[in-house]
């Protein structure tokens, strides 16, 4: 029989989100498989409170050597915490911290893993499904060595919410290795610096559009800097962009500044989850439009009414001037 480990980590504010989506995650697996569930943290032992409501077996690694994410650390605590629950099973969030440090602690388990898993089935054993070439091909695999690590894709997920209650936990004793890397603090831009959001509810892509020549047979790409990055602020909104749009800097032509190839959506980029999209000054065409694959709520504003976008490809589209539509939007969003 299976038994699951879902191995977490926290943040200032308690268990991460992308923690709590794969908390559900193995929830539901253990129900289906009639399988043991358990739940340990790499943080304060405090943040299982948040999920005591599933009734799991709850293991901790605390201390001051495991508040901070480290290659030596991590994978010490995390590989701790599987040998205490002697899952065969395990579920992680496929988060920056926890993949750096997946294939070391398989390989020290005598396991093996699988990242960016979108999925979970089967009734009788365990099939999780991925995707390959670029989000174009959807394969389920499955794997009799055990352990068996899975890093689940962020958004896959509902978060756990359930009525927080004194955990009881088992604290699983590690001795920190020797660390070469101190950590004397956080540098990121602010909030309103940042255009890439992987937590907004709206994602808004430009399009090379907004560089081109308008009706006034100027480049206004200083407006469209100012229109967009009022937009993002104003929405708390995430910025995306297609191919053409970015590859312009490379090419010797007027460019957004703000924009960089990790804002690419499509075959050669990203495949963001956000519930809704805003499609600007794009032509929707196939190598972009399939980054759009997790995106359920589709919009488009174009001036083209034969472009992509209106064969099928958004559920609705604006036939307009994008400069004009989105001025006005800033103004309704600034009162």
């Amino acid at each position: 029989m299976e038994s699951i480990l879902v191995l977490t980590h926290t943040d200032e504010s308690g268990l991460t989100k992308a923690s709590l989506e794969a908390v559900t995650a193995g929830q539901q697996l253990a129900t289906r498989l009639g399988a043991s569930l358990a739940i340990g943290v790499v943080g304060a032992a405090s943040a299982l409170n948040a999920v005591a409501a599933t009734g799991a077996k709850f293991f901790a690694v605390s201390g001051e050597a495991f508040q901070q994410p480290r290659y030596a650390t991590d994978a010490a605590a995390f590989t701790a915490l599987a040998q205490a629950a002697q899952a065969t099973i395990l579920l992680a969030p496929h988060s920056s911290r926890v993949a750096r440090v997946a294939a070391g602690v398989a390989h020290r388990l005598g396991g093996v893993v699988d990242t960016h898993i979108t999925a979970l089935a089967g009734e009788a054993t365990v099939e999780a499904g991925r995707w390959f070439y670029r989000q174009r091909v959807e394969a389920v695999l499955s794997r009799a060595q055990r352990p068996w690590l899975l890093l689940l894709d962020a958004g896959t997920n509902m978060p756990f919410s359930g009525a927080s209650a004194a955990a009881t936990v088992e604290q699983v004793a590690v001795e920190a290795p020797a660390a070469r890397t101190t950590v004397t603090g956080i540098r990121a831009p602010q909030q309103d610096q940042q255009t890439i959001r992987p937590d907004a509810k709206l994602l808004f892509v430009a399009g090379a559009g907004w560089t081109k020549k308008q009706p006034d047979g100027q480049i206004h790409t200083d407006d469209a800097g100012k229109i967009i990055l009022g937009f993002l602020s104003a929405a708390k909104a995430s910025l995306g962009s297609s191919k053409s749009l970015v590859d312009q800097g490379g090419e010797g032509n007027s460019v957004l500044p703000f924009l960089t190839h990790m804002n690419q959506i499509g075959q050669t980029g990203a495949t963001p989850r956000h519930a809704k999209g805003l499609s600007t000054c794009c032509h929707g065409e196939e190598p972009h439009v399939v980054g759009w694959r997790f995106i359920s709520d589709r919009r488009a504003i174009s001036l083209d009414a034969n472009c992509g976008w209106t064969r099928g490809k958004a559920d609705v589209v604006y036939i307009a001037d994008a400069f004009q539509v989105m001025t006005k939007v800033n103004e309704l969003l600034s009162k």
